[in-house]
């Protein structure tokens, strides 16, 4: 792929008209809105409230079958809500259909046209919007040149690139100007290290634009590093809404927990409670550690495995292991400790780190490590 750039502002002079976009950029909200297709008694979409501000990018995460695409669809128009309300801009749009929503979608396929040139591809929205001739050649160029694509017009969709054509599904959807710009799985189909690449690309135009997107993934990796939110969910319902950091560093349950990265969820005792710090015991091992509602008697920690201590012998409040598995991935090692409450796996950046495997280890959970949660 053959990217823009890094650190350079794409808007010149003449996709600087496109900037347009900022202005248009509206609100999302649901509230408590069900979808149930046809006669099923299982909700698809189940009583979510939700809502995007204007001008972020939110991200709906979660399992095949958790209802993100369902819900990304009714925002589009192309599913009804069996019930609740869904506003765009503040404007009641429940009942309209897609063609009276001013949002564009940038499908998992790409949809392209593939008798069609890139230029013409690019055109085609705009051909049905009542634009001049004159207008469509010039907005169609700018969306080319915002997504680094100039030069490309005259080729074919065959004649390029995963990523490329990617990028010409995201100008055809931009040059529209929509209110909000919906992706569904939009990497799905690219190699991991032009996944990267292209979700750079795409953060860079929705900040520099200040679009409102939302933006569909089963990629944990890809939510944390696009999205101003994360909305996780479980089962037709919101399972956690909040910033990237919060998801990581507090997940309110072990869906969460283990969903966004990987986690150690592991059986405790909270003893005390005091000033919202309880006081919880994991075998020998002592931490205080925020309650979040948390009352004495049995609990669950999540604990990331970058953030265990592993040191080889034992020591003042660790826990007790021996590792069965010690693997080297080159950035890091990985640890897979047996200890009285199961297995537990640690990460450490320390690649020359003498432990190996058989070694008796202690298990230490640093005071910002763990966290208490919910079943």
């Amino acid at each position: 792929m053959s990217a823009c750039p890094r650190g350079s502002n794409r808007l010149s002079r003449e996709a600087a008209d496109m900037a347009e976009i900022r202005s248009k950029a509206a609100s999302v909200e649901f509230r408590d809105v069900t979808k149930i297709y046809g006669k099923s008694a299982v909700p698809a979409v189940n009583d979510v409230s939700l809502s995007v501000e204007a001008g972020k990018l939110v991200t709906l995460l979660g399992p095949s079958g958790c209802g993100k695409t369902t819900t990304l669809r009714m925002i589009a128009g192309l599913e009804m809500a069996t019930s609740g309300t869904i506003l765009i801009g503040g404007k009641d749009v429940t009942r309209l259909p897609a063609t009276d929503r001013d949002v564009s979608m940038v499908f998992q396929s790409y949809a392209l046209f593939p008798h069609m040139t890139v230029t013409e591809n690019v055109e085609y929205g705009l051909r049905f919007s009542g634009f001049a001739r004159r207008e469509v050649k010039d907005r169609a160029g700018a969306g080319l040149e915002l997504v680094g694509l100039t030069g490309f017009g005259e080729r074919f969709p065959s004649q390029l690139s995963g990523g490329q054509q990617q990028r010409v599904a995201v100008a055809r959807a931009l040059v529209l100007e929509p209110q909000v710009l919906l992706f569904d799985e939009p990497l799905s189909n690219l190699d991991a290290k032009l996944r990267r690449h292209v979700r750079e690309e795409i953060r860079e135009i929705q900040t520099t634009l200040g679009l409102t997107v939302v933006y569909v993934t089963h990629d944990q990796e890809e939510a944390l590093a696009v999205s101003d939110r994360i909305i996780v969910m479980n089962n037709a319902a919101i399972a956690q809404d909040g910033t990237p950091r919060e998801l990581y560093d507090a997940p309110a349950n072990a869906f969460v927990a283990d969903f966004i990265g990987e986690a150690n969820i592991l059986d405790c005792e909270v003893t005390s409670v005091s000033g919202g710090i309880a006081d919880v015991r994991l075998g020998p091992v002592e931490m205080r550690l925020p309650a979040r509602g948390r009352q004495v008697g049995p609990a669950r920690l999540a604990a990331r495995p970058n953030r265990i201590d592993i040191r080889e012998g034992g020591a003042e409040n660790t826990l007790a292991g021996r590792l069965r598995k010690v693997t080297y991935v080159g950035s890091h090692l990985e640890f897979v400790a047996e200890t009285e409450f199961g297995d537990i796996f640690v990460t450490s950046p320390d690649v020359n780190a003498p432990l190996e495997q058989g070694a008796a280890v202690g298990i230490g959970f640093p005071a910002k490590g763990p966290v208490l949660i919910t079943d």
